[in-house]
């Protein structure tokens, strides 16, 4: 077993409990609050989740984003939380395919086309892999698992305290890499950070850019500079343990990123049930990302258990819809909410500049 093959292991083994969860914040889910409205005057039957994303529609406005590739484990993982997405008209990622670049027979533990093969389909690439690759070989990569998209993955913070990471340390290039990522292939591109966050000067020049898709992916669910912070050992575990809880919270980021607007907002991070669903989409998200809780559902009781998850994330979007008088997901931004001083503190940030 090669060392990456062990890494994605380590990586489920972590987020199958809760040692790698912010403890500072959630988020700041809790800072906000959705208004009750008494008299919603509609139907259950009137609400219509069908969202797009990019070039696709989604049955709601819900993706499971990338988690693993590469071991056996990974690829029962993939297969079954794909099945689950088909069924239920929601977007899915599979991991970083880097490995893939070194060993090309675990292609068959990111490929679920075979028993999925309607689903919107997202590959996976760290920004410094797609940079050294170039765009001709990230879209074979694509093209190996038959994605529809590639997810450009943003993991500086993870990186600076991955055991074995110094090659990866040079974060020089990446806007360009970005650039003639969107170009080539067509804008067929999301961007995401991976649970730190991403801040309104970096979102606007990616939006300059004209990339689609941006998963601000903010702190507040699974810390991966914890995971890797565990499985470290030395001066690398300290520095992990320093910055476990580093980043832009989840719904901070979400709202600075709404004030730009120029490309559809994904928010993930600490989104583990339908009113945080709303309250992403509220503050200016079209879709709401999760990952870990569909993986610990998953491990837990298998593609059952995944779906009635999934099932209850979307039964609680639409019962937060429904006392908030909204038939589209949309709406949740037109109606009135209250936000918390930390959220509040944080929304200066655009304003004080760098």
């Amino acid at each position: 077993m090669t060392d990456r093959h062990q890494r994605k292991l380590d990586h489920i083994a972590h987020c199958a409990d809760d040692r790698a969860v912010f403890k500072s914040h959630q988020g700041l889910f809790d800072d906000v609050t959705l208004v009750h409205n008494a008299l919603p005057e509609m139907a259950m039957h009137e609400i219509d989740l069908t969202t797009p994303l990019i070039k696709s529609t989604l049955a709601a406005p819900l993706m499971v984003t990338g988690m693993t590739g590469g071991p056996d484990k990974a690829g029962e993982i993939n297969r079954g939380i794909a099945r689950v997405c088909e069924n239920l008209g929601l977007a899915f990622g599979v991991g970083s395919q880097r490995l893939l670049t070194d060993t090309p027979d675990a292609v068959r533990t990111y490929s679920v086309r075979d028993i999925a093969p309607n689903l919107v389909l997202f590959g996976n690439l760290g920004v410094n892999q797609a940079r050294d690759l170039g765009p001709a070989k990230v879209s074979e990569l694509m093209k190996s698992i038959g994605a529809d998209y590639i997810a450009i993955h943003l993991n500086a913070a993870m990186e600076l305290c991955q055991p074995g990471a110094d090659a990866d340390s040079d974060f020089r290039g990446g806007f360009d890499t970005i650039g003639r990522l969107v170009d080539a292939l067509d804008g067929h591109v999301l961007v995401k950070e991976c649970g730190c966050g991403i801040g309104p000067d970096q979102f606007r020049r990616l939006v300059e850019l004209g990339v689609p898709a941006i998963d601000v992916s903010g702190s507040g669910g699974t810390s991966w500079v914890k995971v890797e912070a565990l499985r470290a050992t030395g001066q690398l575990a300290e520095l992990g343990e320093t910055f476990a809880e580093w980043g832009i919270p989840t719904l901070a980021a979400t709202a600075l990123a709404s004030r730009i607007g120029g490309a559809q907002i994904i928010s993930s991070g600490g989104v583990d049930s339908g009113l945080k669903a709303a309250k992403a989409l509220a503050l200016g998200a079209s879709i709401a990302g999760t990952a870990r809780p569909v993986l610990q559902a998953f491990l837990s009781g298998g593609e059952s258990g995944a779906t009635a998850f999934l099932e209850t994330l979307v039964a609680g979007l639409r019962t937060a819809m429904a006392l908030t008088g909204c038939r589209r997901p949309n709406e949740l931004a037109e109606r009135h909410k209250l936000m918390g001083p930390r959220l509040q503190q944080w929304l200066t940030l655009d304003e004080t500049g760098p």
